[in-house]
């Protein structure tokens, strides 16, 4: 009888030769032809599959909140509304309605396959996720597609899981609507800046007219504002105008590199076309704007939101804005003016503009007045440099002298050689040398505090040259100044060459009075969204910027500086305003002083407030003169800002 014959098990066929019988040493592992192409089936098998699922168990979610999203809420320190903004400003319109110069300029900056591709860039999102996990900054690298799920169904939250999500939900929608569908959504939801949404109110914004009346040229700089407003709108910050005209330049060449524009239609588009001057909404007029402009630079500064993040609504955010302090600061001002200022009588009253701001010891900004009308006039004259600030600069060196200058005290002096007299300690030659000795008509040597009442210029010179100008810089940086505001280091910097602002010289004005401390101007003190509380709103810690007994001691000769201003003004009683000025203190420019601005900046109850005035016309680069401005007796313009300050804390 035959054997019968043993067949493998099944177990058995299945087994995989690895290591490979029958070779020896290294050739044991190294793997077949055929277990190297069933691997890799094997692996894009189960990478199908899985794709297949993901696919399927990703569904289109419904359009998220941004396109019924609530407008921000801004408070006053009291708790009380200030304004709500930010309410969506997009009238959606169909491709119809939008010329096709529009669709070829934002295809070819943005997407130049989107009409072939699957909706989807793949290697784009292995870029910008490799940078998420490595750390680095977020990236795009997404189609039109992809954008548009962004705006509509996710979150603008940067995430691997989110780009997963979205990619699987552009191939879907891809399949689902049509490209016509999917672009016109995109440029409906897109944000252009200036709280525009959607290409319909980006016309409008940027040049006042209907989006199918766009011509080619502007419809290439709109294109480039979706790359970042904030970097490409033309009047943005610095750089940005070269930016917008660069990109505006190459969108228009990319238009002709991917046949979408002929060389001839080219040649017509030279010439940039300069959208007009921003506005605000007429919710942000008189000092509304100001207000919501410094919270929203304070906010971004501390919490990394973007103006974009911002006019997506949703915010409540509390301020530091005392309602009374700011309606009183704005009466005064338009009191002042109106009494004494003729524009039409004398030409040197036009032109005319105004800034303040109060800050607490702690820097709370309290008040600001930023000019006559935030939607006629964008500049915040509160929170802008490029004011020269003169002789109220003054009280820094002042300070610097006494905090690094070895035995300089307030009674110290310069003879008419220029030579530093350090009271009855006889005299000591100045270092550097090679001082410019003072006039002649300086026969007895004036105390510096003498020098800071009657503010001496020649002496303020020879102090900084004494003392070095860097020591000075380095003071007016320490009490809050902006080093960017600041003026190159000559001859004349301690004279006032320097440009910073209201808000910054009140500020820094608080350590005089604070024996010393100041805290950084704030005007935040909460803001939450969708009831989550945003980080980075802590109250300011306060820094020592001098000794308390410099402090002290700049504070004081200021007490006289003040009396002395108010005595000499004729339209003022300092002896019955007294009785509401309290540790009454101040700085200021005088008559003596070229730089085509006055400043006043005053301490009493609790309170520092600075106030400018200059005249600028616009489109004049100079700021113009001051002299005869309010008339004869106004010290080339320098009561001026003295008068609204009295008005301001006296409530007359």
């Amino acid at each position: 009888m035959a054997r019968r014959r043993i067949r493998p098990n099944r177990l058995h066929r299945l087994r995989v030769d690895y290591p490979r019988r029958g070779r020896t040493n290294w050739r044991r592992w190294v793997p077949s032809w055929r277990q190297v192409v069933g691997g890799f089936l094997l692996g894009v098998g189960a990478l199908a599959g899985l794709f297949i699922g993901v696919y399927a168990s990703v569904d289109i979610p419904d359009e998220n909140a941004e396109a019924n999203r609530q407008g921000s809420v801004y408070y006053w320190a009291d708790g009380s509304q200030l304004v709500s903004v930010g309410e969506v400003n997009r009238q959606n319109v169909t491709l119809s309605d939008i010329p096709d110069s529009v669709e070829r300029a934002v295809i070819a900056a943005e997407n130049e396959t989107f009409y072939d591709d699957p909706g989807v860039s793949a290697t784009g999102i292995a870029r910008a996720v490799v940078s998420m996990v490595k750390g680095g900054e977020t990236q795009g690298g997404s189609t039109i597609t992809q954008q548009y799920v962004k705006n509509t169904y996710l979150s603008q939250e940067q995430s691997a899981s989110r780009k997963f999500q979205e990619f699987f939900i552009s191939l879907k929608l891809n399949n689902k609507k049509s490209k016509e569908e999917i672009l016109q959504g995109y440029l409906n939801t897109s944000w252009f800046g200036r709280g525009a949404n959607g290409i319909q109110a980006a016309a409008q914004a940027y040049y006042g007219i209907p989006a199918k009346d766009l011509n080619p040229s502007q419809a290439a700089l709109l294109a480039a504002l979706l790359k970042g407003a904030e970097e490409y709108d033309p009047a943005g910050g610095k750089g940005n105008h070269e930016r917008a005209v660069d990109r505006w330049e190459w969108i228009l060449d990319r238009q002709v590199e991917v046949g979408m524009m002929t060389k001839a239609e080219r040649v017509h588009y030279r010439t940039f076309p300069e959208p007009r001057t921003a506005a605000k909404p007429t919710s942000l007029g008189g000092q509304t704007g100001y207000l919501v402009d410094i919270a929203n630079k304070h906010i971004k500064q501390r919490s990394g939101l973007t103006d974009k993040d911002l006019a997506r609504g949703g915010y409540k955010v509390h301020t530091t804005f005392e309602k009374d302090r700011v309606q009183q600061l704005e009466r005064a001002v338009r009191s002042v003016r109106e009494r004494d200022l003729d524009p039409q009588k004398r030409p040197e009253d036009k032109y005319v503009e105004v800034g303040a701001a109060s800050v607490r010891p702690d820097g709370a900004v309290a008040a600001v007045y930023g000019g006559a009308d935030a939607v006629t006039r964008f500049a915040n004259n509160a929170d802008t440099a490029g004011v020269p600030v003169g002789s109220a600069f003054k009280p820094f060196v002042l300070a610097a002298a006494l905090q690094h200058g070895d035995g300089i005290t307030l009674e110290s002096g310069y003879d008419s050689h220029g030579r530093l007299i350090k009271g009855s300690t006889g005299v000591i030659p100045l270092t550097p040398p090679g001082a410019v000795p003072l006039p002649v008509s300086v026969a007895a040597p004036t105390t510096l505090s003498q020098a800071l009442v009657m503010s001496a210029n020649a002496t303020f010179v020879q102090l900084g040259k004494h003392i070095g100008l860097k020591k000075v810089k380095k003071l007016a940086i320490a009490a809050g100044l902006r080093e960017q505001s600041l003026a190159r280091l000559d001859r004349s910097f301690p004279l006032g060459t320097s440009t910073p602002s209201a808000v910054r010289m009140a500020g820094a004005y608080t350590a005089f009075s604070n024996e010393g401390m100041r805290a950084d101007p704030y005007s935040v003190t909460r803001m939450t969204r969708d009831g989550e509380t945003i980080e980075g709103f802590e109250k300011p810690r306060p820094t020592r910027a001098m000794d308390a007994s410099v402090a002290n001691n700049v504070n004081n000769v200021l007490g006289t500086v003040a009396w002395a201003k108010l005595a000499r003004d004729k339209r003022l009683d300092p002896f019955t305003s007294s009785k509401t000025l309290d540790s009454l203190s101040a700085g200021a420019t005088s008559e003596d002083d070229r730089m085509r601005s006055a400043w006043f900046i005053g301490h009493t109850e609790e309170l520092t407030t600075a106030v400018t005035a200059f005249r600028n016309k616009p489109g004049t680069p100079q700021l113009l003169g001051m002299q005869g401005m309010g008339g004869d007796e106004t010290d080339r313009g320098n009561t001026f800002p003295l008068r609204i300050w009295t008005s301001y804390v006296t409530g007359k």
